[in-house]
């Protein structure tokens, strides 16, 4: 069976299981974003391009910011060569990734983890939550739940969720079988970025059921974009950023 092939069965099965997740989900963006709050989307590692498909991406909502522990450096001071892979596992880096955050207390969080179990991930969920932030978790169910927590809690992201959605990617990530054992052909990513959309996209749905104009962003690449998305990005002056 092709890669693709599989990947669009997990897709269909994600849409149809995942559909009350991504509603609950829609629901505390709309909530968010009616009290003038933000989207804060946070991934690390390959988790990152998921949060890119949440905040700064044309189609996608205005009011959001992408965090990284790349923020250490852009927005914190710190030398290039803190960016090891190991950073990821690190608790102590999320409290510095939550501060340097333009943060309001209406904001709404999306935290982005297959594993769920990493140090910097799970304790920023911790204080996501002991702040009163609404936060969502989008994660492998399957992948996390056969993990020990590296968090000295040994909570992981999806004990800390108000809503957790499932990506559906199998433990290891990878969905084609090596002849020899092992496999290959990740998924998370895939599967991660449709139910990203399917939430971004449900609750701009929800926004024009209420008579809302939506803040969405044009492509820079049509005319008229950059002007658009400069009025935007005024209105929320000081509470979304745009590095690099």
């Amino acid at each position: 069976m092709t890669f693709a092939t599989k990947a669009l069965e997990l897709a269909h099965q994600v849409v149809e299981t995942q559909a009350e997740p991504v509603r609950r989900a829609a629901a505390l963006l709309v909530a968010s974003l009616r009290a003038g709050g933000v989207v804060n989307a946070f991934g690390s590692g390959h988790s990152e391009a998921i949060a890119m498909e949440i905040a700064g991406r044309a189609g996608g909502l205005v009011p959001s910011n992408r965090l990284t522990p790349r923020d250490l450096v852009l927005y914190g001071g710190q030398p290039p060569s803190v960016l090891t892979p190991e950073l990821e596992r690190d608790p102590e880096i999320a409290h510095r990734i939550y501060e340097l955050a333009p943060v309001a207390p209406q904001d709404v969080f999306v935290l982005i983890s297959s594993s769920g179990i990493n140090g910097a991930v799970v304790e920023l969920a911790t204080i996501v939550k002991d702040r009163g932030h609404p936060l969502i978790a989008l994660t492998s169910l399957q992948h996390s739940s056969q993990m020990t927590s590296r968090h000295p809690s040994g909570r992981k992201l999806l004990d800390l969720a108000d809503v957790v959605l499932d990506n559906g990617a199998p433990y290891g990530d990878a969905i084609l079988e090596l002849p020899g054992g092992g496999g290959y052909g990740a998924i998370s990513t895939v599967t991660s970025a449709l139910l990203a959309q399917m939430v971004v996209t449900e609750a701009v749905a929800e926004l024009v059921a209420l008579g809302e104009t939506p803040p969405i962003y044009l492509s820079v690449n049509v005319a008229g974009g950059d002007e658009h998305n400069k009025a935007l990005e005024s209105r929320y002056a000081g509470r979304i950023r745009r590095g690099a």
